[in-house]
């Protein structure tokens, strides 16, 4: 097999799908997973994230491990792990002040019996030079922007299988606020701010959540369960205080079904997670909700409780547009908005908002704090957790708490991102500008028509809502124009798994559906008219199915009113390493199959994603599926038409040859993120562009980050 690979230049021009405008955007430049720095566990996390004055090194919270992580960024593009320090009791979040790191610790023995510790850690040798009682379980801490105070929020928090959550469930929380001096803590000189009495809900037990310090050293708070939020001052007298309140979001999907409908309306309390001052008079929350909340939203307010601003699902239904959107929450707290941090860069306020569930953080220009606007989505690692601005250096850092690594899937990541003077290049496709909101995902078949359009379907992802979408490629970012439901009787179609689409000549399509048997999903064929009507059903031959396995057709394509599918993996009958092409003719009813040699791997499987036709050749996606540093095979080959002839079922089958077109890895890593595992679709237009997209599994345990790009004419 040979390879055609292309230059680092033309890979850059390629992989980016420019914005319209061209002002200054956050592109992220790297992903960091943060097991390189503990390679033996099997669970590691970052969570809360700071960095050392100078911006060049990141120190981040790793809970489920125990220890805190320390990332060199001295090149942002290359992070290199410096190693972790495993702690004593769980960390819950990190701040930086001179040479010092200073981290919280969760020492509780139980919901009752809670105890914390601030520990200080000489960064440059990671190594722990002091300790301070704290005298509770502590969850955030924030350092005043002139270092002369340190403040943790010590939430003593609920046990949720206790009375099913309610409060009251003593100790009560509160605030600890440590002096400092030169970049050192006077433990004695702590000092413990009692908020309870404030909160309209569980006021004898408050629990606070998350603090923020302005520049005028007061201290900005959320008790989170109690749905309050409390200002302070330096010697923990109490401000103001009021409550959080109730939100709006209208045009939201309130049902888990596997399928995206926005059409409801909520309204929940607020109860915040992070709260970051906007400026000396105003503070911003992220409505994450908790036993009684999940507003979807985020909000401004003022600090005499006066509400500024409340983004009601707006920030949802952007979320919604670029395919981000997680349909399995519907039923709970939808995106589910956490975390929220407030910068400068080039003069401008900016706010950060992120979305634990949807995987992406929302960049506000808040120059107007009444009127906020939205400039960017970025793609974030699974569940970002903790943000972290450095205007100093132009960056914004992510850490992503979530590792599936158990899984087989993406482990936690540490992501960065460059303010830029370009384009953005995410995403690079959305529904934004349909007259009706529209969600998609699990896009897992591709095929361009002779309008200049592509056709792309989804699969079992949204098994109540199978739908072929159309899209302009010509836009940028690409974008869905319209959304065409398959149906079977007038009614949405039922047991569908949709994993390729080829057009049938005659304005309709042909659809191969993946089975599962197990789960009543017949391997079959679908043809299907321009409005989506199923018109013809073909199921297989008992020749084929009676050496079913999971892994049924990948894609399918026309050739001369012959259909090539491509089966993904080995089913019972096949040698090991040797996948069939099907070909069946629906004017014959004539079945046929030729024997594919996957490439050689180094883990897990090889399969077949994809198959389409173009001058000549069958070209096809081969992957294996892995992803970040494990991914080894994601490429693009083809087998020559000319002399391709299928031999009957059930018997001996001719081997086809297939040569390596282009290897995709390169590609997937040119936006900064990992090498997402699933590429699951291929294109290829009538002057020879292809158009590659992946499969963000429906934002099931996955970034919902999709790739969608084009390589030109070979």
């Amino acid at each position: 097999m040979s390879a055609r690979l292309l230059s680092t230049s033309a890979l850059a021009l390629i992989c980016a799908t420019p914005a319209i405008a061209q002002d200054a955007h956050f592109n992220r430049i790297a992903s960091f997973p943060v097991a390189q720095n503990l390679p033996g566990a099997e669970e590691t996390s970052s969570e809360i994230i700071a960095a050392t004055e100078d911006g060049m090194t990141l120190v981040y919270t790793d809970s489920p491990a125990g220890a805190v992580g320390f990332i060199d960024i001295t090149d942002p593009a290359t992070p290199a792990p410096l190693g972790a320090l495993t702690l004593e009791g769980e960390p819950t979040s990190v701040a930086i002040a001179g040479a010092s790191a200073f981290v919280a610790v969760n020492r509780s023995a139980d919901y009752v019996e809670t105890a914390g510790a601030l520990l200080t850690l000489d960064v440059a040798t990671r190594s722990v030079t002091e300790s301070c009682d704290l005298g509770g379980q502590p969850d955030s801490i924030a350092i005043a922007p002139d270092q002369s105070f340190l403040a943790v929020a010590i939430e003593n928090e609920r046990d949720e299988d206790l009375n099913e959550g309610a409060l009251p469930q003593m100790p009560a929380g509160f605030v600890a606020i440590l002096p400092m001096t030169e970049g050192a803590i006077d433990c004695a000189g702590m000092i413990r701010a009692d908020v309870t009495g404030l909160a309209d809900i569980a006021s004898d037990d408050p629990e606070p959540e998350f603090v923020a310090i302005n520049a005028e050293g007061e201290i900005a708070l959320t008790l989170q369960e109690n749905n309050h939020i409390v200002i302070l001052d330096r010697a923990g007298t109490v401000l103001s205080h009021f409550s959080a309140g109730e939100a709006t979001a209208e045009g939201v999907d309130t049902a888990r079904d596997g399928q995206l409908v926005f059409d409801q309306t909520v309204t929940r309390l607020r109860e915040p997670d992070a709260i970051t001052w906007l400026d000396a008079d105003h503070v911003a929350i992220a409505n994450e909700g908790d036993w009684n909340g999940g507003s979807r939203t985020w909000s401004i307010f003022a600090q005499d409780g006066t509400l500024v601003h409340d983004s009601g699902a707006s920030l949802e239904h952007a979320i919604v547009e670029i395919g981000h959107y997680p349909e399995g929450r519907s039923g709970k707290k939808g995106t589910e908005l956490e975390s929220i941090v407030a910068a400068t860069f080039d003069g401008t306020p900016m706010l950060f908002v992120g979305s634990e569930r949807g995987s992406v953080i929302g960049v506000y220009d808040a120059t107007d704090p009444s009127a906020p606007v939205l400039r960017q989505l970025l793609p974030s690692g699974i569940g970002p957790e903790g943000l972290l601005p450095i205007p100093s250096r132009g960056l914004f850092v992510t850490a992503n708490e979530t590792d599936l690594g158990a899984d087989g899937a993406a482990r936690s990541h540490v992501m960065i991102y460059e303010w830029q003077d370009a384009p953005a290049a995410y995403p690079q496709l959305t529904s934004a500008g349909m007259e009706a909101l529209t969600g998609w995902g699990a896009i897992s078949g591709l095929v361009a028509g002779e309008d200049g359009m592509l056709y792309a379907v989804n699969d079992s992802a949204y098994g109540a809502q199978p739908t072929i979408f159309v899209i302009d490629p010509s836009q940028q970012p690409a974008r869905i124009i319209r959304a065409i439901r398959v149906t079977r009787d007038g009614a949405p179609a039922a047991q569908m798994d949709m994993e390729g689409i080829t057009l049938d000549g005659q304005g309709g399509f042909w659809i191969a559906n993946e089975g599962r048997t197990d789960r009543d999903i017949p391997h079959a064929l679908y043809h299907v008219d321009a409005s989506g009507a199923i018109t013809e059903e073909v199921t297989l031959p008992e020749t084929l199915l009676s050496q079913e396995r999971r892994f049924g057709f990948e894609g399918v394509t026309m050739v001369d009113g012959t259909l090539w599918m491509a089966v993904q993996r080995e089913w019972a009958d096949d040698p090991e390493g040797m996948v069939k092409l099907v070909a069946y003719t629906p004017a014959t009813g004539e079945w046929g199959a030729v024997h594919y040699p996957l490439a050689v791997h180094e883990r897990g499987w090889v399969g077949l994603s994809e198959i389409t036709a173009h001058d000549g050749y069958l070209y096809l996606v081969e992957r294996d599926n892995q992803l970040g540093d494990l991914a080894s095979v994601k490429q693009i080959t083809r087998v020559a038409l000319a002399g391709l002839q299928p031999a009957p079922l059930g018997g001996e089958l001719p081997v086809v040859t297939p040569e390596v077109v282009m290897d995709l890895l390169p590609y997937l890593t040119a936006t900064g993120g990992y090498v997402l595992d699933k590429v699951e679709s291929l294109a290829i237009t009538q002057d020879g562009t292809m158009w590659i997209a992946t499969d963000n599994d429906g934002v099931d345990d996955h970034s919902g980050e999709t790739m969608f790009f084009s390589l030109p004419p070979m």
